[in-house]
């Protein structure tokens, strides 16, 4: 590391917002951007690529200036990097020299906790000449300027400095795959009663919409730069594009379909075009307003989209205490409305599927709470619906939102836990797999985490972990084909399906081989055609068409 400016990405986790790779936030790219319109040119750096090179770290000692960006809000779980915490803040802050200028930025501003379930504290980081207040972006500036680091947000200049820094993600560790989080609005239209009880995004105030014209500039800059994996995130809800009024806004079909045709004529090969969140309260007021937003995002995406619903309780009494978004029948019933636009698929993938958020922890929450929730899940499993994954975490309350002094944090914690553990064991498993049914191929996997099981996933919004029982390279890509099922993951066999060439350890993942069986198989090879393979384990008939006996 040589640079005297370095951007340290410490990763960020917001309800509206995700930098944790294979993603990289906004913050990041206009952050960037100032430093470039000041005639900077920075290194970037992840806070995992600092844990596993001690010189790099060492490094920053003869920084002049160091910005860092990080702070999670709603924790998760992550597969291909880490956040940082607080202790590796304190210690970063403690490398650099008496001539280092060093600036924290992001959500680190509103607290820290180490996980949900415990509230998160604001605090000084020792060690840091500053926090960038405000904006990060906006906030460097004007320290640039001659002023303080403290700013507002200003689309005009946010779209400027998004297309100048474009070009930092050629520095990220897993270029080209990269997912772009555009950044399409900031702030929450339901400020007008407070929003929800926990949300962090009410902090930003009332919505501002970005200009398309900027989105789209913006896009056409990172595209020229290698990208080729978008989300449109860094909003509560798309559905309120381009729109206002009221707390649930009045979806606009013209304004999606203007959004997501400008996108695809700025990034005409792109591969990935993904959303994030949903109000499905929304939805609910707005059924054939939805409906007709909603088909435009299937139109224009790609496959094998989510659209995230905080829903975050179905029991009436938590909804009512934490001013939640809908009903259980008003939640119910968008999902319904998903299903009905998106659950047709492309290639075996579905287009477009909810996904669920439940937070344990609210003002209200009884025992009962826990039964509500599998009630409602058990309702859409029975109605025949899919769900492409259900999020299930504790609070983590943030000073300056009600949840901060209004909860149930350790009072059911027994039920919490029992609840997720019967949640990942009897409606995940089997959801999964009508997601996803024995044989749907999924092209493009990454793989992420080497072993002798093997985890990847495609490029997108949350999508599937997918385990393929033999050793490969970290940053192969490859297809696969579903052969079985876990909690949050499925198991995958390389497609088209080697079957002469399996070992033992994969062969016992065909639909009918068990570890047992998978010996006496083997001595049988090879088989010399699909219809010679089916008579002797007839449970591979489900992968019919997908198998190799070369």
């Amino acid at each position: 590391m040589t640079s005297e400016t370095v951007i340290i990405d410490g990763y960020v986790d917001e309800p509206a917002c995700l930098g944790v790779p294979p993603y990289i936030s906004p913050y990041i790219r206009t952050v960037a951007g100032v430093l470039k319109e000041h005639g900077i040119r920075p290194e970037y750096v992840t806070i995992d690529q600092l844990r596993k090179d001690p010189m790099r770290t060492a490094a920053l000692r003869d920084a002049k200036l160091v910005v860092m960006i990080a702070g999670v809000t709603v924790p998760g779980k992550y597969l291909a990097g880490t956040p940082a915490t607080l202790l590796e803040l304190q210690q970063l802050g403690f490398t650099f020299s008496k001539k280092t200028t060093s600036f924290l930025g992001g959500p680190i501003s509103f607290g820290y906790s180490p996980e949900g379930g415990e509230a998160a504290k604001k605090q000084a980081v020792s060690g840091w000449t500053g926090m960038l207040s405000g904006d990060p972006a906006a906030a460097l500036d004007s320290y640039l300027s001659g002023g303080e680091p403290e700013g507002s947000l200003n689309y005009a200049n946010f779209d400027r400095w998004a297309a100048l820094g474009a070009d930092i993600i050629r520095q990220h560790p897993m270029y080209p795959f990269v997912m772009l989080e555009l950044e399409t609005a900031r702030g929450c239209s339901r400020c007008v009663t407070g929003g929800c009880s926990f949300c962090t995004e009410p902090f930003y105030g009332m919505p501002r919409q970005r200009n398309a014209a900027g989105i789209f500039a913006e896009t056409a800059a990172l595209y020229e730069a290698g990208a080729r994996h978008f989300r449109l995130g860094r909003q509560p809800d798309l559905l309120a594009f381009g729109v206002s009024g009221g707390e649930f806004p009045k979806p606009d079909a013209d304004k999606l379909r203007t959004l997501f045709s400008g996108i695809r004529e700025a990034a005409p090969e792109l591969l990935t075009l993904h959303i994030d969140n949903v109000n499905p309260g929304t939805i609910a007021r707005h059924e054939d307003a939805a409906c007709d937003a909603l088909r435009e995002i299937v139109a224009g995406h790609t496959a094998g989209d989510i659209a995230a619903f905080g829903i975050e309780s179905a029991d009436p009494a938590v909804i009512s205490a934490n001013n939640l978004k809908g009903s259980p029948e008003a939640i119910f019933r968008a999902v319904e409305i998903v299903n009905e636009v998106g659950a047709v698929r492309r290639n075996g993938i579905p287009e477009l599927l909810p996904g669920l958020n439940f937070i344990s922890g609210l003002a209200g929450e009884t025992e009962q709470t826990f039964a509500e929730n599998r009630a409602f899940l058990q309702k859409i499993f029975d109605a025949g619906l899919l769900v492409r994954r259900v999020n299930i975490r504790q609070l983590m309350p943030f000073e300056g939102t009600r949840a901060y002094e209004d909860n149930t944090l350790g009072k059911f914690d027994k039920q919490f836990h029992a609840f997720k553990e019967d949640v990942r064991a009897n409606f995940d498993v089997p959801m999964l797999e009508r997601v996803f049914p024995v044989g749907t191929v999924f092209t493009d996997v990454l793989i992420e985490v080497s072993g002798p099981v093997s985890f990847g996933r495609q490029m997108g919004t949350y999508p599937v972990l997918i385990g393929i029982p033999q050793k490969l390279a970290v940053g192969t890509v490859i297809s696969c084909a579903a052969v079985s099922y876990g909690a949050r993951s499925l198991t995958a066999l390389p497609y088209p399906i080697p079957v002469n060439r399996l070992a033992p350890a994969a062969l016992k993942w065909l639909p009918g081989v068990s570890a047992k069986s998978a010996a006496k198989l083997l001595s049988k090879m090879p088989f010399s055609s699909e219809e010679d393979f089916v008579q002797a384990v007839p449970g591979a008939a489900k992968l019919s068409g997908l198998m190799d006996f070369s």
